[in-house]
């Protein structure tokens, strides 16, 4: 079926079940609202990342009939969800009423998506810390789990939740995300642009993995569409897809950027007589 409501570019083909992992994108591909966005893609894609990131203002969340709608183009499309929580807010800030706001916002829009049973909330935690060094690490540490017990409060299972890669090692949550069963979203381009060992990472946490955020990165610069890719990076990052079954977002804020990596993916994944050519390369 196509669908072209609105006077944007369109996907021409459907990338429905075609990977062992779903194929998912953003909901800022076009510049516009969360419901035309889900209109144009949600024939094309298995899943949409829904990005919350602001949860300030009288129009930064979805509204209720927002919500509803959406709920129903999850079934006339087959398409499930994933929501990024609120980026502009905190739930380590060292500010304790900061902090209880956070964790209050964080349980008021989960509460919120509730109906549209998301396949994860993907949450950040930030470190913000002046080092790793103990006992500051500790202290923050302690924060996390404080504020992720209070927020796990509101969900049925804790593996919904979805901590992402940022810019610290993933080691630091390691023992809070195994003891509280959470899930892990593996952010690849974060991954790339702070020199972390993909692969490396990639095995040791894989089994908490349950969406992958994938986008190029380029001159410090990332969510990028995927041809920004050094031939390398490309190679490690088709070594992680192959092994992955979850959700793989990709996480670009253009129609152009989707596209290109769209296309960029499945030029590759056909590459199966190639794939030891790519095993050398990452492993120079």
């Amino acid at each position: 079926m196509k669908y072209q409501p609105y006077n944007y570019p369109s996907l021409t083909k459907s990338y429905k079940g075609l990977y062992p992992f779903k194929i998912c994108t953003t909901s800022f591909i076009y510049p516009d609202h969360y419901i035309p966005n889900v209109k144009m893609l949600g024939p094309h894609l298995d899943e949409i990342e829904l990005l919350l990131f602001e949860s300030q203002g009288t129009d930064a969340l979805p509204s209720s009939t927002v919500i509803t709608e959406l709920c129903r183009l999850a079934g006339e499309f087959d398409l499930s969800y994933n929501v990024h929580l609120p980026t502009d807010i905190s739930i380590t800030d060292r500010d304790p009423a900061r902090q209880q706001h956070a964790v209050e916002t964080m349980m008021r829009v989960m509460e919120l998506v509730r109906p549209l049973d998301a396949s994860a909330l993907i949450l950040h935690v930030p470190f913000s810390e002046k080092s790793y060094d103990e006992p500051i690490a500790a202290n923050w540490r302690d924060r996390v789990y404080k504020n992720l017990e209070n927020i796990l409060s509101a969900v049925e299972n804790n593996n919904i939740i979805a901590v992402e890669t940022l810019d610290y090692p993933l080691d630091l949550l390691e023992d809070i995300i195994v003891d509280l069963d959470l899930a892990i979203c593996l952010d690849l381009g974060h991954l790339m642009l702070y020199d972390y060992d993909v692969l490396e990472v990639f095995n040791k946490y894989c089994f908490k993995a349950s969406v992958l955020h994938l986008h190029g990165v380029e001159n410090d610069r990332d969510h990028m569409t995927l041809d920004r890719l050094s031939d390398k990076l490309a190679a490690t990052v088709l070594r992680v897809l192959k092994r992955f079954t979850g959700v793989v977002s990709l996480e670009v804020f253009s129609f152009e950027n989707l596209y290109s990596s769209l296309q960029f993916l499945e030029r590759h994944w056909g590459e199966e007589i190639n794939m030891r050519d790519f095993r050398l390369m990452s492993d120079s």
